[in-house]
């Protein structure tokens, strides 16, 4: 009770900067920046290092050094309407280079550290960038994308602070931005520099994560970076003593915006790791004294994938907040590391909505309105889907169709000019196909989320999968999330990616999940996976086929890849891992043969 009250009391003191966030507003990121500066100089921003004494940023050289890079940016002839790319891992220098940026009234483009070859020359274009700020650690990356690259670019070195060597494949004129800042002044620039850049100006170009596609570069603004910041500290409860514990990539919206701003917003301090390492994360958190983290996807999974060890719960971290938190995994995580409070939120990077679980429940994402006049107020719908089409129904008026309680449909959210705002990508054309039109009113218009969520009878919500991933088999939907959080109960696995593969000649896709077992393949139990499906999984919603695989393929934010595995599907061709067919008649999963295989796709073989 005593947390809800202090909760309540925390937004409402927040309300004020909440109200004052409007498109048109003056006030920017880099004026918060300098407002931190001005009032706290000494306190650490930023602590980083993975081993011994860590490096230490205070609130005043952040400011000093962003201020070097925007004269640099200035003398470069950048400012307002211009991009400047980032291409860094996690240190230091990333944030100052965006920082100084700002103040100079330019976007940047935050780029995949994981990019290589056609899709990093592919988010450079959708940037419509001249100049790319690169850390000398992704020299490699950017060599890999230099011929298929589709226009001219300008390239700045960012040393690594450590003196590590420098890559041969330097490109041909890049200037060395280190030596570049020395000569620069570290004085605010004139607040004139930014004159007319507005609070609901471009900020980022985030991009997706491409787990379906080549990445979009979505626009985020300064409005919205100062929303999050707001947001997230109410809901950790953050005061300047707190250090929030970064371990996710700073190029995406977890790491680089709901992080960094929270701790700007509530004038905490980041504790900012170069990679995510499960082995050492709470070893970490001691070293920084952390008291917050912010999860994502499968992050917690692998953690509770770690050895138990008797300083498990020997931290100072209390409330962690983030999506992608299965419920099999909430409970057991909770429990061994003793965490008091986890937060459950639903949000994406170009999205116009955001839903938080605050009840301390395994499950929701989130709550919307049941009652009529309250519905309409809110901005988020759930609406019925075609699953074939993957396109939402539309009644003889030509309007969607709301779900009924326990019914998966696709969320939407209204675009509105502010808590609706929906700020869309680099390209109009992917803008436009985001946008829903006339969905339940002639000339409204809502966000198309592309995820399949259900409401129970008190407005819950429930993530069930991304359309896309929910497939049909034997005439009935099965959601791969669902069959995911399942198979995740089955002793000895460390993590289940579960999708649909097309069989030759039968309609529909069947389902395959991608294993990985503790100890190795050789572990796997054909029988007791087989008993262990039978019992928890309707017969339609058990996988069909199952791959053994050494790791799972993630993306940079670890959320699971499953493009690639799709296309392989069970070709033995294809792959060299091991194939497991299910087999009713001998209670087991067996090995997937060639002559198997081909017995299946003839018909001879019935499933």
């Amino acid at each position: 009770m005593r947390e809800r009250l202090d909760l309540a009391w925390r937004a409402a003191r927040a309300l004020p900067k909440l109200l004052e966030l409007r498109p048109e507003a003056r006030r920017t990121t880099a004026d918060r920046i300098e407002e931190c500066a001005a009032r706290q100089p000494e306190r650490a921003f930023l602590v980083f290092g993975e081993s011994g004494e860590p490096r230490r940023l205070t609130y005043g050289e952040l400011n000093r050094a962003a201020n070097r890079v925007a004269h640099w940016a200035l003398e470069q002839g950048l400012g307002r309407g211009d991009v400047v790319a980032l291409l860094m891992e996690n240190r230091p220098e990333y944030v100052v280079s965006w920082a100084g940026l700002a103040k100079a009234g330019v976007t940047a483009a935050l780029i995949n550290t994981h990019l290589s070859g056609r899709s990093l020359a592919h988010a450079l274009a959708a940037a419509q960038t001249q100049t790319l700020i690169c850390g000398t650690e992704s020299l490699d990356h950017l060599a890999s994308a230099r011929d298929a690259l589709e226009r001219p670019l300008r390239v700045w070195l960012a040393h690594e602070p450590t003196g590590a060597a420098v890559p041969a494949a330097v490109p041909e004129g890049a200037g060395d931005l280190d030596a570049a800042l020395e000569g620069c002044s570290d004085r605010n620039p004139p607040v004139g520099v930014r004159a007319g850049l507005r609070a609901g100006d471009d900020l980022f170009y985030i991009y997706t994560s491409g787990t379906t596609g080549l990445p979009k570069a979505a626009r985020f603004s300064h409005l919205r970076f100062h929303f999050a910041g707001v947001g997230s500290a109410v809901l950790l409860r953050m005061d300047p003593e707190d250090v929030h514990y970064c371990a996710l990539p700073l190029y995406h919206t977890a790491g680089g915006v709901m992080m960094v701003s929270t701790v700007l917003a509530s004038g905490a301090t980041l504790a900012l790791r170069r990679r995510f390492s499960a082995g050492a994360f709470w070893n970490d958190c001691r070293r920084f004294g952390a008291t917050r983290f912010q999860y994502i996807g499968e992050f917690c999974r692998y953690l509770l994938h770690q050895p138990p060890r008797d300083d498990d719960r020997q931290h100072d971290v209390r409330i962690i907040l983030g999506n992608g938190l299965r419920p099999d995994v909430w409970e057991r995580f909770q429990q061994r590391f003793g965490i008091e409070e986890i937060v459950e939120f639903y949000g994406s990077t170009e999205g116009n909505m955001q839903l938080v679980n605050l009840s301390g429940r395994p499950g929701p994402v989130g709550r919307i309105p049941v009652g009529p006049i309250a519905r309409r107020l809110g901005n988020a719908r759930l609406v019925r889907i075609d699953p074939e089409r993957e396109e939402p129904l539309r009644d003889p008026h030509g309007h969607c169709i709301e779900c009924d309680a326990n019914e998966p449909g696709e969320l939407l959210g209204r675009i509105s000019k502010l808590a609706g705002r929906f700020e869309g990508y680099t390209s109009s054309e992917a803008t436009e196909k985001k946008i829903l039109r006339n969905v339940f009113e002639a000339g409204d218009a809502w966000f198309r989320s592309g995820d399949l969520l259900r409401r129970d009878r008190s407005g819950r919500l429930y993530f069930v999968d991304r359309i896309g991933d929910t497939f049909r088999w034997k005439g009935e939907n099965v959601s791969t999330q669902e069959v995911a959080e399942v198979l995740g109960d089955f002793p000895g696995l460390e993590l289940a990616n579960v999708y649909g593969v097309p069989i030759e000649g039968m309609d529909g896709r069947a389902g395959m999940a991608a294993l990985v077992v503790a100890g190795g393949c050789e572990r796997f139990d054909p029988e007791a996976f087989y008993a262990f499906t039978t019992k928890r999984l309707p017969r339609y919603a058990a996988p069909l086929f199952v791959r053994l695989v050494r790791e799972a393929e993630v993306t940079g934010t670890l959320k699971l890849k499953k493009v690639k595995l799709r296309e392989e599907g069970f070709d033995l061709e294809r792959i060299s891992d091991p194939v497991f067919l299910r087999d009713d008649q001998a209670s087991c999963y067996v090995p997937l043969t060639a002559q198997l295989r081909r017995a299946l796709l003839s018909g001879e073989r019935r499933v």
